[in-house]
């Protein structure tokens, strides 16, 4: 945590708001832990926004009605204000970009970057075009690219506790309950397969969960019954344990997940959102954002009634 000169009397809660999976505050990186670190160059009211933004964790809401609305002290105005000055800064930036998964699914998506460090224009559009081609697999979650409507077709439903010893004793499961127990009936049949792997009721019981996930892995029946019948030794005297390194040692690898890069790379103007293609921005705002928040103010310190949640409260030059 960093220490600030000059701590912020207002900090978000732990409550604050999450943005939807995947959205949110992210970090640019290549921070300096100890980089300005009261935002001494910022106003005052500026500079508290900023302390509460820094605070807030990888994921929570950024939107400026979302930190009006956790923010004690100022309302929907005065942080649409400060952000835009934030940003102007150079510690903020709102960045479109477009992913596209090999399943040939693709979005738009809007990403806010957070830099404690100031950071000039130049080197946020460098990160910006960095950005483009950058690999995402891994950062699909609601709301992306939606890789979760074209995974492969499900296997069978595998979230059903182990029954233990309190299993009927029968080789193999009712014809009704089938689905449920593929994974002991294949297990239970090795015994008529390879009489040297023939596994007790028990043993059947204790390695049904490892028979699942090879089927939740893409495997068959065929499959675990040749891993475990293939190349035996002369005599098995554990037939369970026997199984069991070979089911942990041979387990197929997880299904893989469609691949996904960053397509397209626009910078956005933090306040409306509109992209570069529409507007042309300033270090991050657009010129009619720009003319919008261009605000008077009456000494250090001062804010406007109309930007406050309690008008009159906090008017004062800071101690």
């Amino acid at each position: 945590m960093v220490a600030y000169a000059n701590p912020s009397p207002a900090l978000p809660s732990p409550s604050h708001p999450m943005a939807n999976p995947g959205y949110g505050k992210r970090l640019a990186g290549d921070e300096n832990p100890v980089a300005d670190p009261d935002f001494a160059h910022l106003t005052p009211r500026d500079a508290e926004v900023a302390v509460f933004i820094d605070h807030l964790g990888t994921g929570h809401a950024m939107g400026h009605k979302v930190l009006a609305a956790a923010h004690p002290r100022y309302g929907q105005q005065a942080v649409r204000t400060s952000l835009g000055r934030i940003i102007q800064a150079g510690h903020l930036r709102w960045i479109k970009e477009h992913i596209t998964v090999e399943d040939h699914t693709m979005r738009w998506v809007t990403r806010t970057y957070w830099s404690r460090t100031r950071r000039p224009a130049q080197w946020w559009a460098e990160f910006a075009r960095e950005r483009h081609g950058t690999d995402v697999t891994w950062d699909h979650q609601p709301g992306l690219a939606r890789v979760e409507e074209t995974t492969a077709a499900p296997v069978p439903d595998v979230t059903e506790p182990d029954p233990g010893p309190e299993r009927a004793p029968e080789p193999a499961p009712e014809p009704e309950s089938e689905p449920l127990g593929v994974a002991y009936r294949t297990l239970s049949a090795l015994r008529t397969v390879e009489p040297r792997m023939a596994l007790s009721d028990g043993d059947c019981g204790a390695l049904e969960p490892l028979a699942e996930e090879w089927l939740s892995r893409g495997a068959t029946p065929k499959d675990i019954t040749r891993a475990l019948t293939e190349g035996l030794p002369p005599n098995v005297s554990s037939p369970g344990g026997f199984a069991r390194r070979r089911l942990e040692s041979k387990m197929p690898p997880k299904q893989r997940t469609p691949r996904a890069k960053v397509t397209r790379v626009l910078m956005v103007c933090g306040i409306c959102e509109q992209d570069e293609r529409t507007v042309k921005l300033d270090r991050g705002i657009c010129e009619e954002c720009l003319a919008v928040d261009d605000e008077s103010e009456e000494g250090p310190g001062f804010v406007p009634d109309t930007f406050l949640r309690v008008p009159g409260r906090w008017n004062r030059s800071p101690q």
